[in-house]
């Protein structure tokens, strides 16, 4: 089993950046940006991160594509793909990156969704949530592609089971 930590939007905390690292033992984990911290900070140590509008180390990089174990992601922030108004820009950047799963942040608003052979995952934020109250991140898990799941986490560590999802490509 995979196991994928994607967290965004943490706007400058750090010791629970560290408490949710430590607890969840993911096999990879990911940042999407607005972490507000610099680019060689501890706490991202072992993240793969991107920046967002509210990073100024310009060493971050704005978007990254990696594999995991046959699935490829694309990685942005999303305040340079419009994803406040539509994830259209967003899934032709995928597209064009060959990516079955997108994880981004920047509308603190947690979600997964699947449009044809792309998963959409926007772990929400850490700091500042919308749409609920809870500070949110999210796993991943899978063994083959034809079964993923996603389940969202209060900062705390308490699953959210009205936001789990299915995928499968």
């Amino acid at each position: 089993m995979t196991r994928v930590l994607i967290i965004s939007d943490s706007h400058g905390l750090t010791s629970e950046i560290l408490s949710v690292r430590d607890r969840e033992n993911a096999d990879y984990m990911i940042h999407c940006g607005d972490s507000e911290l610099d680019a060689d900070a501890d706490e991202l140590d072992q993240f793969y991160v991107v920046g967002g509008n509210c990073d100024f180390d310009n060493r971050y990089p704005t978007e990254q594509t990696l594999t995991i174990n046959g699935v490829t992601f694309c990685v942005v922030h999303g305040h340079l793909h419009q994803v406040k108004s539509n994830l259209l820009t967003l899934g032709y950047r995928a597209k064009e990156l060959g990516a079955q799963v997108i994880c981004f942040g920047h509308t603190h608003i947690a979600g997964a969704e699947q449009v044809g052979s792309q998963l959409f995952i926007n772990p929400g934020s850490i700091r500042l949530p919308r749409g609920r109250k809870e500070a949110t991140y999210a796993i991943m898990e899978w063994e083959t592609s034809s079964n993923i799941t996603v389940s969202f986490y209060e900062e705390s560590g308490e699953p959210i089971t009205e936001l789990f999802y299915n995928a499968s490509f």
